[in-house]
């Protein structure tokens, strides 16, 4: 049987093995014996991910891409589960088990698909996979960087992110208009941030949604105090400070006595 490609899923099949392989490649199971593979598709990624040594399973939404995977595979080489990577409660697989994630990800849901992998950090030590290129590198940005955002400080809070490798539109069917990116997310050591996480995320959000205004303006809402208004920090704009630097303006909201409520 085939697979036809459906574009409300998004679904752009990598045709290139060596592609495929070189992303299975960077995975490095350390800290982790599971694995999910997010839009597995016809399996061209698969086939380089059965063979390594952890508990492989394939999540789909597609019965069609489930059926052809099923009818190659046999279920002890291969778990293919229906579900929905965004609305799936992880512990439903691998309960409170560590595990990375792996795909050539539906660029519609790909930014979800990471920030669901923040929320899911305590289990997801490792993440690889195919985005985008503006989004990969969107997330990989360092900071004075144009495309540097919410996305690029709430990701590199957590993990260490790697732009890998550029893949042109030619190796997948159907091909995409853009180029894509890979990329490779290695949790941090520490796993939680010195300062009021949901007050640090509120910042973080805040402060870029009027990224050419400095933060004195941008984060009026919390009703600073004129005194913690007059530290120098107000004075830059978002993209110009790193994810330290946000953390340290966290604490000096919170030593000001403001929170998520404020």
């Amino acid at each position: 049987m085939s697979v036809r490609p459906k574009k409300h899923l998004g679904q752009h099949f990598l045709k290139d093995r060596s592609i495929a392989q070189r992303i299975a490649e960077l995975l490095t199971g350390v800290g982790y014996e599971h694995l999910l593979e997010i839009g597995p598709g016809t399996g061209v990624l698969t086939q380089y991910l059965i063979n390594k040594p952890w508990q492989l399973i394939a999540l789909d939404l597609d019965q069609e891409s489930i059926d052809y995977l099923n009818e190659y595979y046999t279920p002890s080489e291969l778990t293919v589960r229906y579900g929905d990577v965004l609305k799936d409660d992880f512990t439903d697989l691998f309960g409170v088990n560590p595990f990375a994630i792996v795909g050539n990800f539906p660029y519609n849901i790909s930014s979800q698909i990471v920030f669901k992998t923040i929320e899911w950090r305590h289990q997801i030590p490792e993440f690889c996979g195919m985005f985008q290129k503006e989004v990969a590198q969107r997330i990989c940005a360092a900071p004075g960087s144009k495309t540097y955002g919410i996305l690029s400080v709430l990701t590199q809070a957590y993990y260490k992110a790697e732009y890998q490798f550029t893949v042109p539109p030619g190796v997948f069917h159907p091909p995409p208009k853009v180029d894509s990116g890979v990329l490779r997310l290695t949790r941090h050591d520490d796993l939680e941030l010195p300062c009021d996480e949901a007050l640090f995320f509120k910042v973080v959000k805040t402060s870029f949604q009027q990224r050419r205004k400095t933060l004195r303006n941008s984060l009026k809402i919390f009703n600073i105090s004129q005194k913690l208004e007059e530290d120098s920090i107000f004075a830059r704009r978002p993209e110009q400070l790193s994810v330290a630097e946000f953390i340290t303006l966290t604490q000096k909201m919170e030593s000001d006595g403001i929170s998520t409520h404020s």
